[in-house]
């Protein structure tokens, strides 16, 4: 082996020292918008990610393009809000809605909250953004009280985002749910929209 191929640690940290430094990465950026019919497919991806793979959502079916079509017609039709939050390529990369809490008449102020993120979108401040702007519409939709059933274990970043947000804590369910073989609890939170 001739010298001018051995190692030279010199030779190596000039190289380095030469190297163009990588580009900063892009700030992280989404839009949030009123759900279209165009991202049902893409909510239906994220929402089964969390059926098959936890325990923050109860369901053990997985949504199918019809219920789910069929769900987001029903939330239009009582003028609340279905957001989306893009990137800025378009990419669905999360969802938030409200729902009725109960069918009966004297429940119509008060509304459930959802929201749930794709995998590779979480812990950039996504939910925050979601909530905030959910919370924001459903005031304007007429909403007066917006209860979280969040479950009890795997669900933590969800509580903390919503005590951020002034939901306060109302109750604890113990043994609600059974899935992937354990009993699972819920925590209630409640806000009131002034």
């Amino acid at each position: 082996m001739s010298t001018t191929e051995e190692y030279d640690p010199k030779e190596a940290l000039r190289r380095a020292r030469a190297r163009r430094p990588d580009p900063p990465e892009a700030p992280f950026t989404a839009e949030v918008r009123d759900a279209v019919d165009a991202d049902v497919p893409h909510i239906l991806e994220i929402y089964n990610h969390y059926v098959a793979n936890s325990t923050v959502t109860f369901d053990e079916d997985p949504w199918t393009l019809a219920e789910l079509r069929e769900k987001l017609e029903h939330v239009r039709k009582l003028g609340y809000p279905w957001l989306v939050a893009t990137s800025p390529t378009g990419q669905v990369l999360g969802f938030a809605y409200v729902f009725p809490w109960k069918q009966k008449a004297a429940y119509r102020y008060t509304v459930e909250n959802s929201i749930y993120l794709g995998p590779a979108a979480t812990g950039k401040g996504l939910g925050s953004l979601l909530l905030g702007e959910l919370l924001d519409r459903a005031r304007a939709a007429g909403v007066k009280e917006v209860l979280a059933v969040i479950a009890d274990h795997g669900a933590d970043a969800s509580l903390r985002l919503h005590e951020r947000y002034g939901f306060k804590k109302v109750g604890e369910m113990g043994k609600v749910g059974f899935k992937f073989g354990r009993w699972l609890g819920t925590v209630m939170m409640q806000k009131h929209l002034k």
